[in-house]
């Protein structure tokens, strides 16, 4: 059985060196997770460039909708220099037309931006509102524009949940392009959709409640209603697990 990678997601620095340390194979960087992810800062990624390990920010330039307009594409494609100047390995980014399908100019013009500047490209969750209507043809887009993965729930909100659609997404994708499950993955539930999908690659947030928030803040509104912050414990059983059952599985 070949080595099942580990990618968490992170939005700062005590994220990124607890998913470090706790042993993922690579991170998915980004701020404000509460609200779905935002961009990281500059000296986040700096700090990520330091990393012994693969580290891709999220792109994206405001919370909402993928829905971007020719401003939003000139700042993200600015971030994605910035990403390139840090010598990060790629960038995960995702757009959606108003349809819930996905923008092919918008995607085409970033991933050519990106490729431009060596940047490998994950497709984020913005696929899984097209794959509501058509899995396939998500699947054959980002194909087509050259993304390395994509990063799915199979269209519900947990990949557990989703996994009937994921099914028919790793059997379409086929060799053409890695699919990496994600959204509600853990130690309780990583078996079962390893053993659906035969990927080789899951996405975690591996956290757990913040409790480090005192009342006066949380009384300002300073924070979000349920932080969570991500848990070394937490990234270093869910490695060791996946670890045990390919051993298993020898």
């Amino acid at each position: 059985m070949p080595e099942v990678l580990l990618e968490v997601c992170v939005d700062g620095p005590e994220g990124l060196l607890a998913a470090v340390r706790g042993g993922a194979g690579r991170v998915e960087l980004c701020a404000a997770l509460a609200i779905g992810g935002l961009t990281p800062a500059p000296g986040l990624m700096a700090l990520a460039a330091e990393q012994p390990i693969p580290v891709w920010p999220l792109l994206r330039v405001h919370p909402g909708p993928f829905r971007y307009t020719p401003a939003d594409v000139r700042a993200l494609k600015a971030d994605m220099d910035t990403v390139a100047g840090f010598g990060l390995a790629g960038v995960v980014i995702g757009a959606n037309e108003a349809s819930g399908q996905l923008d092919r100019a918008v995607l085409a013009e970033l991933a050519d931006h990106a490729r431009a500047r060596g940047l490998g490209l994950t497709l984020h969750r913005a696929f899984d509102l097209a794959a509501a209507q058509d899995p396939e043809g998500a699947v054959d887009l980002a194909v087509e524009l050259g993304f390395d993965r994509i990063l799915t729930s199979g269209a519900a909100r947990t990949a557990e949940a989703g996994l009937a659609v994921l099914e028919r997404i790793v059997a379409h994708a086929g060799t053409r392009i890695a699919i990496l499950p994600g959204s509600g993955i853990s130690r309780a539930n990583v078996d079962v959709i390893l053993d659906r999908l035969g990927v080789r690659e899951v996405h975690s947030s591996c956290s757990g409640p913040d409790l480090t928030g005192t009342e006066g803040e949380r009384a300002l509104g300073f924070l979000a209603e349920a932080p969570r912050r991500t848990d070394e414990v937490t990234v270093r059983a869910l490695v060791a697990h996946l670890a045990a059952r390919r051993r298993a599985h020898a």
